[in-house]
């Protein structure tokens, strides 16, 4: 197993930083078939191989990911991924 821990401050009311969450669950859905639920203010998304959530707070989100054997050999192009979609939707970090 391999993790993934991954924190971005935003400036975004908590409506909009759960939207943003969205989107990036959307294009991770489009991209590698993942599926995703919301719990509160979780995002929690999984396929076979992977699986994690989104804690959308009012000042930072946080993405975990948990990769299975067979995927841990890509942890870094996922993290590379991750920064990206956040780097698109929050802009870059500070």
């Amino acid at each position: 197993m391999s993790d993934i821990r991954i924190r971005r401050d935003h400036g975004m009311t908590l409506p909009k930083a759960r939207q943003a969450a969205e989107k990036i669950a959307a294009e991770l859905a489009s991209e590698f078939e993942m599926h995703h639920t919301w719990a509160g203010n979780t995002l929690k998304f999984s396929r076979s191989g992977v699986q994690g959530h989104i804690e959308v707070g009012s000042q930072a989100i946080e993405v975990q990911a948990r990769l299975g054997f067979l995927l841990a050999f890509l942890k870094p192009t996922i993290e590379r991924e991750i920064h990206r979609f956040c780097d698109e939707t929050f802009g870059p970090a500070r």
